[in-house]
């Protein structure tokens, strides 16, 4: 049986002028929260965070809430060093295809 897994992720809207850091036990859920804008008057429906930039997984609730405390801390500029030393093109990474 698979472990609990714990995510931080960052987001952005298309325009790359807002970042967003949160942590959750469901990626792909969370994820289609945003982009549907579930909590319609949230900061990420109202600046249209849609784009998934980086995440980082792990299997303690604790050190997941740590680590996006930490980045949440750190300024623009860090942030979208840490995106870039993954995901360099800061391409949304959650890309849905269907088969028309």
């Amino acid at each position: 049986m698979k472990g609990q897994q714990f995510f931080v992720y960052i987001m952005s809207n298309p325009r790359r002028t807002v970042y967003y850091t949160g942590m959750t036990n469901s990626l792909e859920r969370r994820y289609i929260e945003h982009v549907w804008k579930q909590h319609n008057i949230s900061f990420t429906a109202r600046y249209n965070v849609i784009d998934l930039l980086y995440f980082e997984e792990y299997i303690s609730s604790l050190d997941t809430i740590k680590r996006e405390k930490q980045i949440k801390g750190w300024t623009r500029k860090r942030k979208i060093e840490l995106i870039k030393t993954t995901n360099p093109e800061m391409k949304n990474l959650f890309i849905v295809t269907s088969s028309c």
